[in-house]
């Protein structure tokens, strides 16, 4: 049957066929761009016969074929085809006659155009860039170290570039050694103009050989106030139960990257911390490192190991029902026939979710949480299924669902919360304060819950959480009062809710801790206690020696006295304002005994956040009221001038000199307000989604110099000690055979210089050193 031809009727100007099969026309614009001209016109006219019909004509064999212009019916594909396989019968002899063998028919087929790239072949070669490449892929990839020796790689790298030599084992051994020191100078310069202090993690990897392997992280904040996070040191230890093999690679670590006297706090796994670990923490840095708030802040546990520990425990109180889930999950999945089934029942129910369920990976509790979600969103096809599959005989019940929708609510809570930890930029202090105070505020409502299968579920979540919220709330609360749409704001509001009518203690206590922090930033600032005495005697004598004011009595610019008896810290008002310290044997920020002392340090069974009653914690603290600096009462100095010759010391009606002992009185109260005074008392900023908190105290570090500096260490904390790949991990990181086999120096140098070059400061930082080739 043929084809039938449709009539066109066309102009009787010439016909220009173009790339696109469509011939131009008269009523086309003179001025308008031709395109260029398809290949096959190179093999065929085009003629007009009959009634305007439009035919091809082949040039060599004169066989004419339909053309239709802008139809795919019969556009070009056709007329391509006999010429590119050869069916045009004067083609095929032409080839027969001169063959090619490089091109075959190749040469009446369509032409193919490349580009070229301009410029590459005036490179040269250069050797030592590959070999700086090669151990860069290494490292950023995590390659063995023996990928030069593979015959595949080297045969590959070859047909690349056959002037390359591959380099030997030893030799890119030690190119990444080499770029890892390079990198870890630049760092340490870096950290050195650091104005603030450095946090660290620890965090314990395992190996099939029981040997330990510790991952300090140090966290801190630069003098543009960019917040970094970095890896610097992997410190393989021979034993996993030597309390001294953590402060041997904490030493290292403070030597190694000259942060002796520069540690503010220090984060730990909570799996493998103990009081004696602790302890011994503690009382190697009273002596090496000068430590903030009595060593309070010195301490924590990580955030995403509770969480995960909370949610395994969840988990595993329901664990028959949730291995009845998954089975199930398994029934369906390990089989075409079944999963047919199961999704031809979701389709005849008009189940509307969209979630596809899958096997969960038990390594990861996140995966066993995201399956209950799904599986629950479709258990109506779960309960039919038997009715379809005879065989599935482990469905769980209509009671099962029920209790397994409670645990994904609470799952939901701890997901939510270290979900944080997730982020492409690690979180500021302050912003884990929301989410740790919510999971205590919501287990603390379920745990006293009228039904009882929450209150049994949550109880233990409780009492572990508990603990934790005891060792963190205070660093927390800082934290936050340190974000200006908060302050003291927030945590008056939270502890209410969590804390119910106790809530006024521990609100004292975090407005005690955050002056007295506060106080100890101001004695750094100011100059030793030795010079502040000398300056002041020997401003007492000269103005002694003039016979203004006896050197026993107080001068007249009116310093403030010091009173041993009571304890308390004096101040007086210098040029800058700062508030000026009593010595330290009679200040009240010293330790001491308990009943002396104002948020004392210690070891655990003595620390003032141990389980007790709550009235013992209050008469340890001495109110910030008390703390309050003490002026010289207006009379006492006026009684120590010269008396005046007059006898009446009154004149008219004795309030003349009223409005300047208002205005005197008035300046020195203002004058008489910390820093960290007037920034609570300003009013909150807006609350908004995107706030940057490090760029608003970037830009009011002149308002608050003194504040400024202890937010910048306060905000850097860090509340993990894992990788946003490892946030929900149920077993600890273990090191494979290959890496345990390599020496401590190149293991390091591997696993910090990736670190550095992936996610390191390097990146985001311009005094950073660049890599130069």
């Amino acid at each position: 049957m043929e084809t039938a031809i449709i009539p066109v009727t066309v102009p009787v100007t010439p016909i220009t066929p173009t790339d696109n099969n469509e011939p131009l026309s008269s009523e086309v614009q003179p001025n308008k761009r031709r395109r260029k001209k398809s290949i096959v016109w190179d093999h065929f006219t085009v003629e007009t016969v009959g009634d305007g019909c439009i035919r091809a004509c082949c040039n060599q064999c004169k066989k004419s074929f339909a053309y239709i212009t802008g139809s795919k019916l019969a556009g070009t594909s056709h007329l391509k085809r006999h010429i590119a396989l050869g069916i045009c019968p004067v083609s095929r002899q032409r080839n027969q006659q001169t063959p090619d063998s490089k091109t075959g028919n190749a040469t009446n087929e369509p032409k193919k155009r490349y580009r070229a790239t301009p410029g590459f072949s005036n490179i040269p070669f250069n050797q030592e860039r590959c070999n700086h490449e090669i151990a860069k892929m290494i490292i950023m990839h995590e390659y063995p170290l023996n990928i030069v020796e593979h015959p595949g790689f080297i045969d590959f790298v070859k047909t690349l570039q056959p002037q390359f030599n591959m380099v030997s084992f030893n030799t890119i051994q030690g190119d990444c050694v080499a770029m890892y020191l390079k990198e870890k100078q630049s760092l340490l310069n870096f950290i050195s103009e650091i104005p603030g202090r450095v946090s660290l993690s620890l965090d314990l990897w395992i190996s099939n050989q029981t040997l330990g392997y510790v991952f300090l992280t140090g966290q801190f904040i630069d003098t543009e106030w960019n917040l970094h996070r970095c890896l610097l040191n992997v410190v393989m230890v021979p034993s996993l139960d030597s309390d001294g093999a953590l402060q041997q690679a904490v030493v290292s670590c403070l030597s190694d990257w000259h942060l002796e006297n520069r540690l503010f706090t220090l984060t730990l796994d909570q799996s493998f911390s103990n009081e004696n670990i602790n302890g011994s923490l503690r009382a190697l840095f009273s002596v090496r490192n000068p430590y903030m708030l009595h060593g309070q802040l010195l301490v924590g546990n990580c955030f995403a190991r509770v969480t995960s520990l909370l949610a395994q425990e969840a988990l595993w109180a329901l664990g028959e029902t949730v291995k009845k889930i998954r089975e199930s999950v398994k029934f369906v999945k390990t089989s075409d026939a079944h999963e047919e089934t199961f999704f031809h029942m979701k389709d005849q129910l008009k189940v509307p979710s969209m979630k596809d369920i899958f096997i969960d990976d038990q390594t990861k509790w996140n995966t066993t949480y995201d399956m209950l979600v799904a599986a629950c969103e479709l258990k109506q096809v779960f309960l039919c299924l038997e009715t379809s599959i005879p065989d599935y005989k482990i469905a769980p019940s209509m009671d099962d669902w029920k209790q397994v929708e409670i645990l994904c609510t609470y799952l939901k809570l701890f997901f939510d919360a270290v979900s944080i930890l997730t982020a492409p930029t690690y979180p500021t202090t302050s912003a884990f304060y929301h989410e740790v105070s919510k999971v205590q505020l919501e287990l603390t409502h379920a745990a006293m819950s009228n039904d009882p299968f929450i209150s049994n579920l949550t109880k233990p979540l409780k009492e572990k959480f508990d603990r934790y919220w005891s060792e963190c709330f205070l660093v927390l609360a800082i934290a936050v009062i340190m974000d200006p749409r908060f302050k003291m704001k927030l945590v008056e509001f939270s502890f209410s809710r969590i804390y119910g009518e106790d809530a006024g203690m521990w609100i004292k206590i975090v407005d005690d801790g955050i002056h007295e922090l506060y106080l100890e930033y101001i004695a750094l600032a100011l100059p030793p206690p030795e010079t502040f005495v000398e300056e002041r005697n020997d401003s007492i004598i000269s103005e002694g020696n003039v016979g203004i004011i006896p050197k026993t009595e107080p001068p007249e610019e009116g310093y403030l006295q010091e009173a041993p008896e009571e304890g308390y810290l004096q101040e007086a008002p210098s040029e800058e304002g700062y508030l000026q310290e009593a010595p330290p044997e009679e200040g009240h920020l010293q330790g001491g005994p308990p009943e002396e002392g104002h948020l004392q340090g210690g070891p655990p069974e003595e620390g003032y956040l141990q389980e007790g009653p709550p009235h013992e914690v209050a008469h340890q603290e001495v109110s910030h009221q008390e703390v309050a600096h003490q002026e010289i009462p207006h009379q006492e100095v006026a009684t120590q001038e010269i008396p005046s010759q007059d006898p009446l010391i009154s004149i008219g009606d004795g309030l003349s000199d009223f409005e300047v002992y208002i205005s005197e009185i008035s300046g020195s109260q203002q004058q008489m307000k910390s820093e960290l005074d007037q920034y609570l008392e300003e009013s909150l900023l807006p609350r908004i989604q995107d706030f940057d908190i490090l760029g608003w105290w970037k830009l009011n570090k002149t308002k608050y110099p003194t504040l400024s500096r202890m937010a910048s260490d306060i905000l850097s904390i860090p509340f993990s000690t894992v990788g946003p790949d490892s946030v929900f991990d149920t077993e600890r990181k273990k090191m494979d055979n290959y890496r345990s086999s390599l020496r401590p120096v190149t293991l390091e140098a591997l696993i910090c210089a990736k670190d550095w070059l992936q996610y390191g400061a390097s990146q985001s930082s311009d005094a950073f050193l660049k890599m130069e080739f």
